[in-house]
């Protein structure tokens, strides 16, 4: 319990977890510390051990001002900002300083509307609130004090009528509320254009004014259209000056205590315009005498945590953005260029650290054991789809070819085992097609593609989800808490048509 002194590994993460419950947010460890009245040099480093493991198994969570909320709650007071308005005109709100997904939070009714000599809240506003939860899994905010706007920026198309005034339109539809260029703003650009706007003041009745920060081009230009879509889905594009600086002095991994995989020749197989290469494989006939006609496989990815460090700008940049964004024309990476393009990259001929599971599996393709270990290796080739699956084939795979008898043929070996594993359990299979779009030297969509599917891509794919599953098994078995991938429940109507349909087909119900 918070105030008593405590040792026992069980019983202090018992007491953290009510001491973080207590300060509501508000506790960091010299706070928690004290709360439990720890003391003494052990003291602190058990109490140090005890945040890492609870914060590791996703009990608690580390906010952006280093003190600790329980998984899944916010501090009771905390600031927020204004993001929308719900279809009864109700205030929406974000926190400011959250750095991971947080439930939704709706000012009180009334909460934000001013009066006594202060205009209302309005969307791009921050304020400081008290936080309860609601019937509904998120919050109810009371206003505590306006803290002014932020520099949020909006993505906008400007729109010049013949009669009547200028308007600023912003692209994401969820936003209902259109903004009113500031005084000599709408010189800027012309109309059609997509600008970037920040709100300029307050504004006591009418709509809010913007200024114009930056002038993209025609909304109807080349490579517009990706743009939009960045920030429609609130996509974060660029890097801080810190999260750059990290990635420029970064200093390069080295061997240490890894286990050296470079005399295995791994290879990375990725699309033909691929540019980074995140995961190689390897696989080659089992020599244990009790595992007559299996399979060894390594599936390795590049180990990001040998230059990202918890908690580092990196780090939290990473969580915010979760995963890079791939569109027609663009990418977006989750981490700065050095990072994402080179050192975490499994270059061909290149040293790299790397995080592998080292899978057996017999001769029907049923998996046997497993082994996860930090590796170092070194890709032997940099292979695309269609160059492994020609020379499989018995073609010209270029480079492919040199690798036949030694790389490919032992990989297609593993595969096809662990297919016949795969059959054998019937599951639901969906083979839907890949699209590309192709862009022209013009920015314009120049055609669209249907991808060739080989048997190169589902050997990937395959070795892909196997090492998923034994990264569950291994979390599972050291009840660490983990993330599953999940299909929302069909509708009613879905389930009726379902009905409907199946007995055309011959089958029943």
């Amino acid at each position: 319990m918070a105030g008593e002194p405590t040792s026992d590994a069980g019983s202090l993460r018992e007491a953290v977890i009510e001491a973080i419950k207590l300060g509501e947010g508000q506790f960091g460890k010299r706070e928690i510390a004290r709360a439990l009245k720890l003391k003494g040099t052990e003291a602190k480093w058990d109490l140090k051990d005890a945040l890492s493991a609870l914060e590791a198994e996703g009990t608690i969570s580390r906010n952006s001002d280093k003190s600790y909320t329980l998984a899944g709650t916010l501090p009771a007071v905390t600031v927020v900002e204004i993001t929308d308005r719900d279809t009864d005109g109700e205030l929406l709100a974000a926190p400011v300083r959250q750095d991971r997904a947080a439930p939704r939070i709706r000012l009180a009714p009334g909460e934000g509307a001013g009066g006594k000599g202060q205009t209302a809240l309005g969307i791009g506003d921050r304020a400081l609130v008290r936080l309860s939860p609601d019937d509904e899994g998120g919050y109810e905010a009371r206003l505590i004090k306006r803290l002014g706007q932020s520099a949020h920026k909006i993505l906008c198309v400007l729109r010049k009528p013949a009669s009547g005034p200028m308007r600023l339109l912003p692209v994401d539809r969820r936003s209902r509320h259109e903004l009113m260029p500031a005084k000599g703003e709408a010189d800027k650009a012309d109309d059609g254009d997509l600008v970037l706007c920040q709100i300029a003041k307050e504004r006591r009745h009418g709509l809010k004014t913007a200024e114009i920060v930056e002038v993209i081009g025609p909304a109807t230009g080349p490579g517009a259209g990706s743009i939009i879509a960045l920030y429609s889905h609130g996509v974060p594009q660029g890097f801080s000056e810190t999260e750059q600086r990290e990635a420029d002095t970064v200093k390069p991994a080295k061997i240490r205590d890894r286990e050296d995989l470079r005399d295995l020749p791994l290879i990375t197989i990725d699309p033909d315009d691929a540019k980074d290469h995140d995961d190689a494989v390897w696989a080659a006939p089992d020599d244990h005498p009790k595992n007559e006609g299996g399979w060894q496989v390594i599936v390795a990815i590049a180990d990001v945590a040998a230059y990202v460090t918890p908690g580092s700008a990196l780090d939290r940049g990473a969580f915010k953005r979760g995963n890079s964004v791939y569109l027609p024309d663009r990418v977006v990476p989750m981490l700065p260029e050095r990072l994402s393009n080179d050192l975490c990259s499994l270059r061909e001929q290149e040293e790299r650290p790397c995080m592998a599971v080292r899978m057996v599996f017999d001769k029907r393709g049923n998996k046997t054991s497993h082994r996860f270990l930090r590796g170092w290796m070194k890709s032997a080739a940099k292979l695309s789809y269609t160059q492994a699956q020609t020379a499989i084939d018995g073609g010209d795979g270029g480079p492919a070819n040199a690798l036949l008898d030694d790389v490919l043929r032992p990989l297609w070996g593993a595969y096809f085992a662990v297919r016949e594993a795969r059959a054998r359990r019937e599951p639901l299979e969906i083979d839907a097609p890949e699209r590309r779009v192709r862009v022209g030297p013009d920015g314009k969509v120049a055609g669209v593609e249907v991808r060739e599917r080989f048997d190169a891509h589902k050997l990937i794919e395959e070795f892909m989800i196997q090492a998923n599953v034994c990264a569950a098994e291994t979390l599972e078995k050291h009840k660490t808490p983990l993330i599953y991938r999940v299909h929302e429940q069909p509708s009613k109507e879905k389930i009726e048509g379902l009905a409907a349909y199946l007995p055309t087909v011959g089958l029943k119900w």
